[in-house]
């Protein structure tokens, strides 16, 4: 991905007249101004596209904007030109005009979904996984050359703080002749980032990797919850069904690419392992391609008063890169389509304590880990909830965040 030109909406010198903007804290401050789609809470309001400033929300109704995934279509220039006029509105010495606080919205999923494609990019996520299913060959020979992904289920999909049903499933243990249909007893959180697609391509046109700049619109915070008793039984030969597809939680927000420039990183691999084939690979693409965006996962039981950070990750432990996995989609004429999310795959890390799942954390469920209060879990149990959290920090610029991305795992209905 080529480096977007750094400009004056990532001084950090500049303040907002939205005060909360401009504690040091908050995931918004002006340098951020993600998208949301929100309603004033208690309302039958039509949706609206929001931005996000400090813990308030700008309403562009009165702009004209009412459909996010229209805004997604433009070409970025056009899209730097929004961001212009967002920051020129919201800085300080600007005329104020009315805001929405935050805490007085309910949010809805910020845009359209047409499709939904999960990657698998975190290497050693797919290293600690495959020990686990296949101790004899983890890693599989066609990862270090291809970005592995399959397609999911966009209609599950929702938005943070929506409760999910326990998901129900074929299982069948160890010692068993055959299996069983029952609910899952080892749900599973996925720490993954979503890219959002912006200006999509026509059917048959692939584009080149210095071309996905263009394509990419933003990111969100996605939970992939995973059944890990379901998944063994049923992942071969086509991959995992219904120990994915009960449901996907994402943030309300979406972090542009823009607002996240200054957090790009060279993209390397080690000297050792397949370097990616030339339509995946330029020297642009090796320049900047990566990102530093650190990932947490917190865990919160209804016996505990606050969540407790289980573990934390980074972006720049990926194999693959965004921009990567935009090509790779379209490489073949598939046509992406603005709104179109792409899942990350687990970003975990090379460190026990930086596992971007329960089933790393648990050593394949093993070994229980102890919270605050001195309860114990392996996986999630009904009632408990499992937030993600994601923020770029760097000398010189203001913090980036993500927002919250918070699921709660309910009792599944009677059969």
């Amino acid at each position: 991905m080529l480096d977007p030109q750094l400009d004056h909406t990532h001084d950090a010198a500049v303040l907002s007249w939205v005060a909360s903007a401009n504690d040091p804290a908050t995931d918004f401050p002006l340098q951020n101004l993600p998208f949301c789609s929100f309603r004033r809470a208690g309302t039958l309001e039509p949706l609206r596209v929001g931005v996000g400033i400090g813990d308030q929300i700008l309403d562009l109704s009165a702009w004209g904007i009412a459909d996010l995934n229209a805004v997604m279509a433009r070409p970025s220039a056009e899209r730097r030109a929004l961001r212009h006029r967002l920051f020129d509105t919201l800085k300080a010495g600007a005329p104020e005009v009315a805001l929405v606080p935050q805490a007085q919205a309910e949010f809805a999923l910020p845009c359209r979904i047409g499709d939904y494609t999960d990657f698998y990019t975190g290497i050693h996520h797919a290293r600690a996984v495959g020990r686990l299913f296949r101790p004899d060959n983890p890693l599989l020979p066609n990862y270090q050359w291809v970005p592995i992904g399959y397609h999911g289920r966009s209609s599950s999909i929702v938005v943070s703080g929506t409760p999910l049903r326990r998901p129900r499933g074929q299982v069948k243990p160890p010692d068993a002749d055959v299996p069983v249909f029952k609910p899952s007893a080892r749900v599973d959180c996925e720490l993954e980032l979503g890219l959002f697609v912006g200006p999509g391509n026509a059917l048959g046109e692939p584009f080149s990797i210095d071309e996905a700049d263009e394509h990419a619109f933003g990111l969100t915070l996605l939970n992939d919850w995973s059944a890990r008793d379901i998944q063994p039984w049923e992942y071969q030969p086509l991959g995992p069904f219904l120990a994915k597809n009960f449901g996907t939680t994402i943030s309300p927000w979406i972090v542009t690419m823009e607002a996240l420039a200054p957090f790009r990183i060279p993209f390397t691999r080690p000297a050792e392992d397949p370097q990616p084939l030339p339509y995946l690979d330029s020297p642009a693409h090796r320049a900047n391609a990566a990102f530093d965006i650190e990932l947490e996962v917190w865990f919160k039981t209804p016996a505990m008063s606050e969540p407790t950070r289980l573990s934390r990750s980074n972006l720049r432990h990926a194999y693959w890169s965004l921009a990567q996995m935009l090509t790779h989609h379209a490489s073949n004429g598939c046509n992406l389509q603005p709104g179109d999310l792409l899942g990350t795959g687990t970003l975990s890390g090379p460190a026990p304590e930086e596992a971007g799942s329960l089933l790393e954390l648990t050593g394949g469920g093993k070994q229980a880990f102890t919270l605050p209060n001195g309860e114990q879990r392996s996986f999630v149990l009904d009632g408990d909830q499992l937030g993600l959290r994601a923020f770029a920090v760097k000398p010189g610029f203001r913090r980036i965040g993500f927002g919250a991305c918070d699921g709660t795992i309910t009792a599944c209905l009677s059969a």
